[in-house]
């Protein structure tokens, strides 16, 4: 419905605006029925989702929801009430202006054309990658993007910070992503044979299945020098289990804040033309530990603010590269460098 030039009244406008919702197909009732069927056919833990269910049925009935009119302040208070229940992090309901076919073969191509551009938008990632003075390798990884797509972007990052001498993976803006290019990644930092990294517990096939790290990987691996992760609050999910896994290794010094403690791999599911949700169908399970970061976060190794995890690694690879070429004088130009460095920060 279109007007042309006229100036509509407050109460006519908030009129049309409800109008104009229900229209789109976000009436509260349909969203909340279809999102407690769909907690109980794939949640990764029956009972919670049973009683996230019959929670959000409870307030429907008692006519909690019925004041929002607004769908991101309606998807803002489902959330906080699913959360309230299950701990989960990874649980959000999102509402997108756009129609969504809620058909699962064409959800799954238009989430497959979403996520690409998103990828491609975010250079897979890989935000900053360089050497830094006193030959400090440092990737800026904002994204665990599928090695399918990402892979090309990940082997050159990789590369080039192969011949640096200590290396900072800066995790403080990572929200996660792609079990299989953590994997990927963490096979650059091991001369070993493929060893268990990890396994993820699926419930919709009742299997447990492991990641493994690489026999292969294109380029030079880093080795056994020296690594540092930067996190902070909002280090999340897959960045959490490349955290997680590299403390639990012994193969990295955890350099931030405590992760978010989101632990449960899941999927997209379209409940309306306008409404989605993300329900976590899995639970990680870390070989060491026999357990996750769920709830928890990982607890970094040096405990510091996020704004000054950065300073702090870098002072630790410098003092790393002078301990490592001090007494070599053909190298003392990077002894030098470093030591410079150094007195700067």
């Amino acid at each position: 419905m279109f007007f042309n030039g006229s100036v509509l009244n407050n109460n006519l406008e908030g009129m049309m605006i409800v109008e104009a919702n229900q229209m789109r197909g976000w009436a509260h009732e349909e969203v909340i029925h279809s999102l407690a069927k769909a907690l109980n056919n794939h949640y990764v833990f029956p009972d919670v989702a049973e009683e996230m269910g019959n929670y959000l049925e409870h307030k429907l009935v008692g006519k909690e929801y019925e004041a929002i009119k607004n769908a991101e302040a309606f998807c803002e208070q489902v959330t906080y009430d699913l959360r309230e229940i299950s701990k989960d992090k990874h649980l959000k309901l999102r509402y997108t202006e756009q129609e969504k076919s809620v058909d699962m073969k064409i959800s799954e191509k238009e989430q497959r054309e979403e996520y690409l551009l998103h990828a491609k938008l975010d250079n897979y990632g890989f935000h900053r990658i360089e050497r830094l003075a006193g030959n400090i390798g440092y990737i800026h990884l904002r994204g665990f993007h599928d090695p399918e797509f990402a892979g090309e972007a990940a082997v050159n990052a990789m590369n080039l910070v192969a011949n640096t001498d200590a290396l900072i993976f800066d995790l403080r803006n990572n929200g996660g992503g792609s079990p299989s290019m953590v994997a990927f990644i963490t096979s650059y930092l091991f001369d070993s044979e493929p060893f268990h990294l990890n396994s993820f517990y699926s419930r919709a096939n009742d299997v447990i299945s492991q990641s493994w790290t690489l026999s292969y990987v294109p380029g030079k691996r880093y080795g056994n020098k020296p690594v540092y992760v930067l996190t902070s609050h909002r280090t999340f999910s897959a960045a959490e289990e490349f955290t997680y896994n590299l403390k639990n290794l012994k193969r990295a010094t955890i350099i931030g804040e405590v992760t978010a403690g989101g632990a449960n791999p899941g999927a997209v599911h379209q409940l309306t033309k306008h409404f989605g949700i993300f329900i976590p169908d899995g639970r990680a399970i870390n070989p060491v530990t026999q357990t996750n970061w769920e709830g928890i976060g990982v607890t970094p190794d040096v405990e510091t603010t996020q704004h000054e995890a950065y300073e702090t690694a870098y002072k630790l690879a410098l003092k790393h590269v002078i301990s490592l070429y001090q007494d070599r004088n053909e190298y003392g130009f990077i002894v030098k460098e470093a030591e410079n460095q150094l007195k700067q920060l």
